[in-house]
């Protein structure tokens, strides 16, 4: 049994701008599992996948890095393309050119943690039936944006959650951001928000609010943690899922909500400062929790 295990899709990524394209890999799972294993390992750590036989280059390279994958035959892997038009990184069209196969409960018998973290990229990613079952094995954590992602004819269309209760009930820890918050709840202040994912099942709240930081709910507490300025912003991508990594970690090693919020705060900001998943090392992550 490990303490944490990470299923999710292992993505392509197509990165069109006026310059160049560049291909990547990518996906909730990806950055999560590069973080986790920049830490001390007191904590174990799996990671469950699934991809196209013929291109699990990534995995190779996640495994000769250290990290546990197990890996499952998919009929494609996942490629996402964003296209960029000019220097704003919010002026982009995605669309989905290939999507993997959902996972299944067969797939996840002989998977055993103490948390299971959910990597959605698309809705389908995981039924209400398969986290219903991963909630009999151990505590399931979900960040939810894949859940708001519907694919049409390849383009990506933001939906509301349409199974959010049955999902919910057996979720242990939910991480979710202003916009995601807003989008199932109908709620634009976080505590309000927080109050109604916990009345939904949830048992530990987390949501992201960019620059003003984050706020966690848990025991009928709330905690409000810092954000920590970077000295420069380079790369957003994969910042939630360093966020969720650096959490569950602390959690895990008996943190309180509070401790393991700034950890994973600070990991967030040595993240936006390079390219790629998180790279650094605790020490590092401690330093940036100092100058507060």
């Amino acid at each position: 049994m490990t303490d944490i295990c990470c299923i999710g899709h292992i993505t392509k990524d197509k990165i069109v701008t006026p310059n160049r394209t560049v291909y990547m890999a990518g996906g909730t799972s990806f950055y999560f599992a590069y973080a986790i294993n920049q830490l001390p390992k007191d904590i174990t750590f799996s990671l469950v996948t699934a991809m196209d036989p013929t291109e699990t280059e990534p995995v190779d390279r996640m495994r000769k890095a250290g990290i546990n994958v197990m890996l499952n035959a998919s009929r494609n892997t996942v490629f996402f393309e964003n296209r960029y038009f000019g220097e704003n990184q919010n002026e982009r069209k995605q669309r989905v050119l290939a999507k993997a196969d959902p996972f299944t409960i067969p797939q996840l018998k002989d998977v055993k943690a103490k948390v299971y973290h959910l990597g959605s990229l698309l809705s389908d990613d995981f039924s209400p039936e398969v986290v219903e079952y991963l909630a009999t094995k151990g505590r399931v954590s979900i960040d939810v944006q894949g859940y708001l992602r519907e694919v049409r004819d390849e383009k990506v269309y933001p939906v509301d959650w349409q199974d959010k209760l049955k999902v919910l009930k057996n979720t242990y820890y939910l991480k979710v951001n202003e916009t995601e918050m807003e989008t199932i709840t109908g709620k634009k202040d976080p505590r309000e928000a927080a109050l109604l994912l916990h009345s939904w099942g949830v048992t530990e709240v987390i949501i992201t609010l960019g620059s003003e930081g984050s706020l966690i709910y848990v025991d009928q507490t709330f905690y409000e943690v810092p954000a920590y300025k970077p000295h420069e912003v380079v790369d957003a991508t994969g910042c939630g899922d360093t966020y969720s990594a650096g959490y569950l970690y602390r959690r895990l090693q008996g943190a309180s909500p509070l401790e393991a919020g700034k950890f994973a705060a600070a990991m967030c900001t040595i993240k936006l400062e390079h390219n790629g998943p998180f790279n650094r090392t605790q020490k590092d992550i401690l330093q940036i929790m100092g100058e507060a």
